[in-house]
């Protein structure tokens, strides 16, 4: 799926059962705490930190999707075409970084 199909997949959920977005300030509200769930799911299970047992049986890749569901509801709100912006912004990227990871001596083995 294409991320413009998601968007669009994401609009249909919130027409259809969502009643209507939250507003964009809320969303970001929402955006942080997902973020927030899935750092907590990281740092216990890849970082020092121990697992709770609740935690355990936590789905990475649904709290992933957490976060973009409300990143696409933000980039609908907005008017945000995300395909395209995340197209600008590898250009973006290989243009600025095309050497400065290479030449990092913290990122060689």
């Amino acid at each position: 799926m294409e991320i413009k199909e998601a968007q669009a997949k994401v609009d249909q959920w919130i027409q259809t059962l969502g009643v209507r977005y939250f507003n964009e300030l809320t969303n970001m509200a929402v955006l942080m705490e997902e973020v927030g769930e899935l750092a907590r799911i990281m740092a216990r299970r890849y970082g020092e930190q121990s697992e709770k047992e609740s935690d355990k049986n936590k789905d990475l890749g649904d709290e992933m999707a957490d976060i973009l569901f409300v990143l696409c509801c933000l980039a609908n709100q907005t008017g945000i075409d995300l395909d395209t912006a995340l197209v600008k912004n590898l250009e973006k990227k290989t243009e600025r970084d095309a050497t400065r990871h290479h030449e990092n001596p913290k990122l060689k083995s």
